[in-house]
């Protein structure tokens, strides 16, 4: 399906989110594996309350974490943009950027390209301040913050992981632009 994109990068289309994403959205959200540093797999009910959401802080922000494709395949890759955080922390509330990919695309450098090319729309949008968190366990994540010029602030422990201490402590970055 040929869907518009509202932005692009060298190899990815960012777009917003469509009911035909949610199969292959829930089944990313499904696997263990992808979800390893999460609370828990998601359900495709659950998958699809998170699409809902990202289309209302789209509609309300002009940002969210968008759908996003390979533009030599058009095949969903997941998800990386830029949020909202407002969980209690000094940081918080905050924009914070983010991704989930399918694991079939992994280590193949779309995570960076994606959220570098976001770091961009966070300037296009007047944005000052970006920063990211993720377990101080998933290497991978903390990878991509630092390949596209996040400096580590510290680490905490996230009061919505309280009851999932293999999640703890959380690394947190940030970014001036």
């Amino acid at each position: 399906m040929d869907l518009p994109y509202l932005f692009q990068s060298q190899r990815l289309g960012f777009r917003t989110w469509h009911p035909s994403d949610l199969p292959a959205f829930s089944a990313m959200n499904a696997d263990p594996e992808t979800m390893t540093f999460f609370q828990h797999p998601l359900s495709k009910k659950e998958s699809q309350v998170l699409m809902d959401r990202m289309t209302r802080l789209y509609t309300d922000r002009g940002h969210c974490y968008f759908a996003v494709e390979v533009l030599d395949s058009g095949e969903f890759l997941g998800m990386i943009g830029l949020g909202t955080k407002s969980f209690i922390a000094p940081f918080t509330p905050c924009v914070d950027i983010g991704w989930r990919i399918r694991r079939k695309f992994w280590s193949q450098g779309f995570a960076s390209e994606g959220a570098a090319r976001c770091l961009d729309l966070a300037i296009e949008l007047g944005i000052k301040k970006v920063y990211s968190l993720a377990s101080s366990k998933n290497a991978a994540s903390v990878r991509v913050m630092q390949k596209i010029g996040m400096t580590y602030e510290y680490d905490f422990e996230h009061p919505d992981l309280l009851e999932h201490p293999r999640l703890q402590p959380c690394s947190l970055y940030k970014i001036e632009l």
